[in-house]
């Protein structure tokens, strides 16, 4: 079992950064693929960023890339979400996620399901 506690959202004007950190329950943080998702009114749940167990592998969302860098700090069981060059259009509620590494996973996979979500915080962006 793990617990997800997210913090670090607020309001922020367009083109100001935003740092999202992700505070992890549990003594096996290390097998555990984290990232973010995300989910705007109106629309459905939009995978952002994800991260390998040992923070050697990241995959982006291509509305994202250049712009948000994932990061893990495997001894302090955290994640966190650099987040710069913000747009109206990222805002949302963004999601801490957790998924446990299966048998022979190697690699990220943006279309995986994660096993453990946070209760989420509100980014907003304004123009």
């Amino acid at each position: 079992q793990v617990h997800l506690v997210e913090s670090g959202g607020g309001l922020v004007q367009a083109g100001g950064s935003l740092r999202l950190s992700c505070a992890a329950s549990g003594r096996t943080f290390s097998s555990y693929a984290m990232g973010w998702f995300r989910q705007a009114p109106g629309k459905e749940r939009e995978y952002v960023a994800a991260i390998s167990w040992n923070g050697g592998s990241t995959v982006y969302a291509d509305s994202v890339k250049g712009r948000f860098t994932i990061s893990r700090d495997n001894a302090e069981n955290a994640v966190a979400l650099q987040m710069n060059s913000l747009k109206p259009e990222d805002t949302a509620v963004y999601y801490c996620v957790a998924r446990r590494r299966r048998l022979g996973e190697t690699y990220l996979s943006p279309t995986w399901e994660y096993d453990y979500w946070g209760q989420g915080t509100q980014v907003t962006v304004s123009s």
